[in-house]
């Protein structure tokens, strides 16, 4: 059980480091928006300065909106009870079963880690939503393979 609850820890980790270094690019992406956005002067061609503007004012919103949901997920993945151990399938759970691992947190991918490879995962995802609730031992059908929950923490 001590082995699984510090592979929960690592994986809560490596998650928040993935998304701290999307959020340390979003906004040097932002800063660098924003002072081309400042220093480009008026041209001669008043609609070519206008439609230039026009367009960095929308990369800093969409990079804006990027960055408010990396900093949503973060505050949810810090939530994480990485000493707690589950007895089902939820929020913050680690899974192991006979097809994969998966750690169920945010949407991130595949994670490599010591003890070997997981898929962070949300409890939205067709996956997710198939392994809510189920407890060690429990099988379920996804994608027509039946799948074996070996463990949960």
């Amino acid at each position: 059980m001590s082995q699984l609850l510090e592979i929960k820890k690592q994986l809560s980790a490596k998650v928040v480091e993935i998304l701290d270094e999307k959020i340390d690019t979003l906004n040097t992406q932002l800063s660098s928006a924003k002072e081309s956005r400042d220093s480009d002067t008026k041209s001669s061609v008043g609609d070519k300065y206008e439609t230039s503007r026009a367009m960095m004012h929308i990369e800093i919103a969409k990079n804006e909106a990027q960055l408010s949901n990396f900093l949503k997920l973060k505050n949810q993945v810090s939530k994480i009870n990485v000493s707690q151990a589950n007895s089902e399938v939820g929020f913050g759970t680690v899974v192991i079963t006979n097809k994969g691992n998966y750690f169920v947190s945010v949407a991130i991918g595949k994670l490599s880690i010591e003890a070997g490879e997981f898929y962070s995962i949300s409890m939205v995802s067709p996956i997710g939503k198939k392994m809510a609730g189920l407890k060690a031992g429990d099988k379920f059908t996804f994608q027509e393979q039946t799948i074996v929950i070996k463990d949960i923490v």
